[in-house]
């Protein structure tokens, strides 16, 4: 009987010993997600971010190959978001709208946070003004990182397996000509002016549907016009006049991209009554106004959802 006892023991033994070795088996077998998607998915502040990209079909799209790069907002930048729309939760936005805004967090590449420099990056969202360009976005990094005058990065580069992440602050709306004008710093002067007293209300205009197609002077720009028109300087030129001059930089209905701008085209503004500006390509990309004044375009095809941005280093004058 002890002999019998023994050998009851030996084989509970054994069993414990397999059972103990299965379950390690199974816990080594389990898979973590080490995608952008799952990444999230284990991150619980970014829990409305998941609900959304699911809502919106991008979840199986951020455990793809990639590689992508995700800005990816806070549950309190979500709430804070939804609270400035009609809209109770993220189920309650329509599917298109909220699979562009996601879009409009996303660049391709594993961009880490020392990659980033200040200037200009493409998402993968669009607006309604260009069916091809995808909007930009506007990258500040003279303290910290902040992403078109609205969100900052709050951690960076959680790794993923398909690429990166970087958890903001804020939700990053799809970005009017109004925004970036805005966001970017060495246009000052130019949100100055239009917000300057005598204007039509033309931040209003520039936050409408368009498309809209604006030729913004940089601060150099006006600067040097500052010289130019001494000894008055800009200060002297009537409230009608500059209305006048700040018309001269915009085009409307038109999203026009620098691939489209041809020798020697003639482009009309909404100045009215009309006067024309020049195009012209030799020697790279100018503009020669109506008082045969040249500017250089410096910076093109800032993509915004009601139009496009180019940079000039000079600002344009219609006959006054």
């Amino acid at each position: 009987m002890k002999n019998v006892s023994k050998i009851k023991n030996w084989a509970l033994i054994v069993l414990f010993s397999i059972a103990a070795v299965s379950c390690d088996d199974d816990d080594n077998n389990v898979v973590v997600d080490n995608t952008i998607t799952g990444k999230a998915t284990a991150t619980a502040n970014l829990s409305i971010l998941v609900q959304a990209l699911v809502k919106a079909d991008l979840a199986t799209t951020l455990k793809g190959a990639g590689p992508y790069t995700v800005f990816a907002p806070t549950n309190d930048a979500f709430t804070a978001f939804l609270a400035t729309t009609p809209y109770a939760t993220i189920n309650d936005v329509p599917k298109e709208a909220l699979t562009q805004i996601l879009l409009n967090h996303v660049v391709t590449g594993a961009v880490k946070s020392t990659d980033l420099t200040t200037g200009y990056i493409k998402t993968l969202a669009k607006g309604t003004a260009s069916t091809t360009n995808t909007l930009s976005m506007y990258v500040n990094t003279s303290s910290g990182v902040k992403l078109n005058g609205i969100a900052t990065v709050t951690t960076a580069d959680i790794m993923a397996s398909n690429g990166v992440i970087h958890i903001v602050d804020k939700v990053i709306d799809l970005p009017t000509i109004v925004t970036h004008a805005a966001a970017n710093a060495n246009f000052s002067t130019l949100v100055s002016v239009l917000n300057r007293s005598g204007q039509p209300n033309f931040i209003t205009a520039l936050s409408a549907t368009g498309p809209f197609t604006v030729f913004a002077p940089t601060n150099a720009a006006f600067t040097a016009l500052n010289t130019e028109l001494a000894p008055g300087g800009i200060a002297g030129v009537s409230a009608a006049n500059l209305t006048k001059v700040l018309q001269y930089h915009v085009v409307s209905p038109a999203n026009v991209l620098a691939a489209s701008l041809t020798e020697g085209q003639i482009v009309t503004p909404i100045l009215t009554p009309a006067q024309t500006f020049t195009i012209q390509l030799t020697g790279g990309a100018k503009i020669k106004d109506a008082n045969n004044r040249i500017s250089n375009i410096i910076i093109t095809d800032v993509q915004c959802s009601n139009g496009v941005i180019h940079a000039i280093d000079k600002v344009l004058l219609p006959i006054l």
